[in-house]
């Protein structure tokens, strides 16, 4: 009896946590119409899918990235649209340069009251392959971003008592996946920060939403970084990051993650892949890691160019581009991934159904399942 009773009443509690909690969190809900957003990496991908999102709910909409030509695309995008925009150069990674980004937004359109940090860098293949410098760069971004930009709203959103951050992580800082272990260590690192400053802030009035996403279709392969056998990593990261049994729309993930910000959302997982992720690894951890463990001896070998790094738009084979990946490849048309200083080789272009240097966008083509 006391087996069963057990964890019938650990489930009870749980269950009546979640409901005390969302009985805790009324009027989180707030009206878009108006508010100020900060989107880091809002040039392409998410980022800007996230802007457009914003600026269609009635936001007024600062983006920055690296970029200066992949923002210039970016704010004439969001001009065409309707939106009232500022693109800012700006590396996240720099304290300073985050300070003088944030002092820019508020001389333009005043308190921000929502920073989303979307800034993010992967890099692909064996940790044979991995410098110390990746695992810096990785943290640099994907972390130390986050903790920058957070930093520097925080006194005034504190001061207001309001205000929301929310910070895109990944299932990769949920579950370590093999061959991309410098972005994971970033994104661990990244989930921990969310999650505790959720808890820190929550009593200053300030909401902040873990977004933990699975596979979306953005194009980012196109500036993903491939090492060793660049090709062979570049096939298998692209057609899972395009195929829609192993990914999802990022329109809709955009959606869904400017719907959890409104709400105020402590935490969202996306894809229903990722989810089923989440849960087994944190039902069976051991038995996970076991299983990745065999997926991995399915990737490639180490070799190839070994610690030298190549971007995915420079990369082309015979299943990469293909019709196989032509959701993502025009994904990433769409998404301004070919934006910035670097063009696709003709042939990535082509498997896209495009000619080099083109660009396309088709609003009413159906992009995700």
């Amino acid at each position: 009896m006391a087996i069963v009773s057990r964890p019938l009443a650990i489930a009870a509690a749980a269950l009546g946590a979640v409901y005390l909690a969302r009985r805790l969190r009324p009027g989180r809900s707030v009206d878009l119409e108006g508010k100020v957003v900060l989107i880091t990496g809002g040039s392409r991908g998410l980022g800007l899918l996230l802007a457009r999102e914003f600026a269609r709910h009635g936001c007024r909409v600062a983006i920055c990235a690296r970029d200066e030509r992949e923002l210039e695309n970016a704010c004439k995008d969001l001009e065409s649209r309707g939106a009232e925009v500022l693109a800012q150069v700006c590396d996240v990674a720099n304290a300073d340069e985050v300070r003088g980004l944030v002092a820019s937004v508020e001389a333009r359109f005043g308190d921000i009251d929502i920073l989303v940090n979307n800034a993010g860098i992967i890099q692909v293949g064996p940790i044979e392959a991995m410098r110390e410098e990746d695992f810096e760069r990785a943290l640099a971004v994907n972390f130390w971003g986050t903790f920058h930009t957070t930093m520097a709203v925080l006194p005034a959103m504190r001061e207001r008592r309001a205000g929301r951050i929310v910070n895109i992580t990944s299932i990769g800082g949920k579950v370590a996946i093999p061959h991309l272990l410098p972005y994971s260590a970033g994104k661990f690192a990244a989930v921990g920060f969310s999650e505790g400053l959720a808890a820190e802030v929550a009593k200053d009035g300030i909401v902040v939403t873990t977004i933990v996403p699975g596979l979306m279709r953005t194009g980012s392969p196109a500036n993903a970084l491939f090492k060793s056998k660049a090709e062979e990593e570049f096939t298998w990261f692209t057609l899972g990051d395009s195929l829609p049994l192993t990914s999802m729309s990022a329109d809709r993930a955009a959606r869904r993650i400017v719907r959890a910000a409104r709400r105020g959302e402590t935490e969202v997982t996306l894809s229903f892949q990722a989810k089923l992720l989440r849960t087994a690894h944190g039902l069976l951890p051991g038995f996970v890691t076991d299983l990745l463990a065999w997926a991995s001896r399915l990737l490639p070998e180490p070799g190839g160019i070994g610690t030298e790094e190549r971007l995915g738009m420079d990369l082309a084979t015979n299943l990469a581009p293909s019709r196989l990946t032509r959701l993502s490849d025009r994904a990433a048309q769409r998404n301004n991934e070919y934006g910035g200083t670097h063009r696709p080789k003709r042939e990535h272009a082509r498997g896209a159904g495009l000619t080099n240097g083109a660009s396309r966008h088709d609003p009413d083509e159906p992009v995700g399942i």
